[in-house]
């Protein structure tokens, strides 16, 4: 298997960026990855301290398919962060200044209307990342096993339904499953896959139309008895990994 796509999601729920490469360093995730959110105004979240919690606390995709009508980029180098809606004039937000902030906070309020329960606050994980579970892993999905997916289906399903990290092309179908506890390189890195990815009403949505238009986790328990797709690693050992780059088991100790 070899890389085929690399992606981050600076504020979750929001845009994938795509990458060409990315340095791993132990014990983290992805850099740049899930590193801000956007927390309803009810959400019991101490933006001071944040800690995991459950993704119906933010504006995400499985519970609010309308923010996937944004078009969103983040540089970290100037931490501007550039939205663009579907119609109207795009925002750009310096989110090291609190007016910034404010103004991201408004406007995604704004668009999001009765699905915002009060004002949004946008929260900087400074260490955390507001990812779907609470430890910091890489998240790979096998486009073999999307394919197989895909035709249980009986419709094309683009592969940032599932926004994943690593994309990775060539081996058999499921063939990422059986990595479960085993030691990969992934590029340079050394990671360790110990868990598999279940799939919630987020891959529903079509990142391209923002609309529920697919029931992947459905088709998924009919077809071959799971609602899982793809697989979450451990990074032991920090390194670069590229487009191209394999991906290799290693043999367990």
């Amino acid at each position: 298997m070899r890389v085929e796509h690399i992606y981050r999601y600076p504020v979750k729920g929001f845009s994938a960026e795509a990458l060409e490469e990315v340095t791993l360093q132990p014990g983290q995730c992805l850099p740049h990855d899930r590193v801000f959110a956007l927390a309803q105004g009810d959400a019991p979240l101490d933006p001071d301290t944040p800690v995991w919690m459950r993704k119906t606390n933010f504006a995400c995709l499985a519970a609010n398919a309308r923010i996937a009508k944004l078009h969103t980029a983040y540089d970290p180098a100037t931490r501007i962060w550039l939205i663009r809606p579907p119609e109207g004039e795009p925002l750009v937000a310096n989110l090291s200044t609190l007016e910034g902030r404010a103004a991201a906070e408004r406007f995604i309020t704004e668009f999001m209307g009765e699905e915002a329960r009060g004002s949004l606050r946008l929260v900087e994980g400074k260490g955390h990342n507001f990812t779907d579970i609470p430890e910091k892993s890489v998240s790979i999905i096998s486009l073999a096993s999307l394919a197989a997916l895909e035709r249980a289906h009986g419709m094309r399903l683009h592969p940032l339904r599932f926004r994943a990290n690593f994309y990775v092309a060539g081996g058999a179908e499921w063939a990422d499953f059986d990595l479960m506890g085993q030691e990969i390189m992934l590029g340079r890195a050394k990671l360790r896959v110990w868990k598999r990815i279940v799939r919630c009403a987020a891959t529903e949505v079509n990142p391209d139309t923002a609309e529920r238009d697919a029931n992947p986790p459905r088709e998924l328990r009919k077809a071959f008895g799971h609602i899982d797709l793809g697989v979450q690693a451990e990074v032991l050992e920090g390194g670069t990994v590229a487009v191209g780059d394999a991906l290799e088991p290693l043999t367990p100790a």
